[in-house]
């Protein structure tokens, strides 16, 4: 257990995320240091234990939640615990720490970044209630894009179900774009093409603006830039396996032939020279003054900069809207496209669900609940405002962004249905050391001249070697 809890300690985490799962909220963990099996709900009763991060804010959600829930099994008492963290680095160490003492809980919400490695060492797969609930599932799967379904398989077993996600998209600023004398880009557009309306934008506003901002992190940081360019810096590979899920659920869906039993990152790629010209594009864009040297971390001023129009575009998901919206902005001072085509236009997505633990005392009452939060009446509860995308397509409505923005929120689900090999967070077992390799090197890539970014990629190679080999 203390290899599994040393790795966790490692997590970082982009903060896009935060309020995943926060729609469903419990009693906030105060003193972690001091956890006893006494201080977790559900713990001493028969009640299931859920985990979730978020806060006490959400209390009224968390009741009607656990209130609908309970009408359908009324035999089943649920005790939801919001744990208050950083992010999911944060988030994780608390799963752990809860799991080292002995006292795990039933259930937990992981993103993609946190599912291999649950997968791998935590979790129990959900295959035996699928196909015993294979005519309930039915409406679930679908409603849901079965690349988001892929991205919680796992050598040929499934351990979550999406219930929301967000891919990198292109927000861009109305305001700057129509100062520059541009329109709408095309949803073709190129990564050239991207580095012209920069170039605009920078022109119209020469002083305090931003063309591009960005963040040195694993979602949203250079890694949609090597995706574009087909190619990442793992190299990336698929299981064989999940034919019981794609055949029972998904046999008609023109994406069939592409799935698998989930994917595999065991080797790293930072040395293959696609990778090198991504980031050689990005170290132009910094050097012209077109794009920030990207922070560490999620940039949580971004918001407040681009509302105030001193930022021109940046990648975010669809859990951007409400920020944008309780920041001031309005429905038509900022819209989203399509990420720049390169060789290709695959783009990346981080997704979120519940996973049961191994542990869970009783697994069949811990399935019952991840069956109902995929229902739509139970993520109609979840998902009221725009501050993430729901799994579900028919919730990725008019009347979801109606007095929000932005006018074209299709591309959000589009991004999925128009480009089917977009992809997940690369996240093996190993993400906390993988994350690491990745983020240490990026800054000096991009913020020096060509020698330099090849010794930035020669080290994140040797950086992501050594990741690979630890034990998750």
């Amino acid at each position: 257990m203390s290899g599994t809890n040393g790795a966790l300690r490692e997590f970082t985490r982009r903060s896009a995320l935060t309020a995943l799962g926060a729609g469903i909220v419990g009693v906030t963990a105060a003193s972690w240091p001091r956890l006893t099996g006494a201080d977790i709900p559900g713990r001493g009763d028969n009640s299931l234990s859920i985990a979730i991060m978020g806060t006490a804010a959400d209390a009224a959600a968390r009741q009607k939640v656990i209130d609908a829930f309970a009408k359908v099994h009324p035999e089943i008492k649920v005790k939801v615990q919001a744990i208050q963290a950083v992010d999911w680095k944060d988030f994780f160490t608390k799963i752990l720490t809860m799991v080292a003492a002995g006292t795990p809980p039933d259930v937990v919400y992981v993103a993609t970044e946190g599912a291999q490695l649950f997968a791998e060492k935590l979790a129990h797969p959900l295959d035996e209630y699928l196909r015993r609930d294979a005519e309930h599932m039915k409406e679930y799967f679908a409603d849901v894009h079965p690349s988001l379904v892929e991205a919680f398989m796992y050598k040929g077993s499934l351990f979550q179900l999406p219930i929301d996600w967000n891919a990198a998209n292109m927000y861009y600023n109305t305001t700057a774009l129509r100062q520059a004398g541009l329109e709408r880009p095309a949803d073709n557009w190129t990564h050239t093409d991207f580095r012209a309306t920069l170039a605009a934008m920078k022109k119209a506003n020469p002083k305090d603006f931003t063309p591009y901002y960005w963040t040195n992190r694993l979602f949203g940081g250079v890694v949609p830039w090597l995706y574009a360019n087909d190619t990442s810096f793992l190299k990336e590979t698929k299981s064989a396996g999940g034919e019981w899920l794609w055949d029972g659920f998904y046999a008609n869906d023109p994406s069939r032939s592409l799935r698998s039993g989930g994917y595999q990152w065991l080797e790293p790629n930072a040395d293959d020279p696609r990778v090198f010209e991504s980031f050689d594009y990005l170290r132009g864009l910094v050097k012209d003054g077109l794009g920030v040297r990207p922070e560490e971390g999620g940039g949580s001023a971004l918001i407040g900069l681009f509302a105030s129009n001193r930022i021109g575009t940046t990648p975010a998901g669809g859990y951007w809207v409400q920020g944008l919206h309780e920041a001031g902005m309005t429905e038509d001072g900022f819209d989203v496209q399509f990420f720049p085509k390169w060789r290709s236009q695959r783009h990346q997505f981080g997704t979120a669900g519940y996973a049961i633990m191994k542990t869970a005392k009783d697994k069949d009452a811990a399935w019952e609940w991840v069956k109902f939060s995929s229902s739509l009446e139970a993520m109609r509860i979840v998902f009221p405002t725009p501050n993430t995308t729901p799994a579900r397509r028919s919730m990725v409505n008019e009347q979801l962004y109606a007095g929000t923005g932005p006018r074209n929120w299709k591309v959000f689900y589009d991004t999925l249905d128009k480009f089917p090999t977009t992809g997940p967070i690369p996240a093996p077992p190993q993400q906390a050391a993988v994350e690491t390799a990745l983020m240490k090197n990026v800054s000096l890539a991009v913020s020096g001249d060509e020698r330099q970014l090849k010794d930035a990629l020669n080290s994140m190679q040797r950086d992501l070697e050594l990741a690979l080999r630890r034990q998750p």
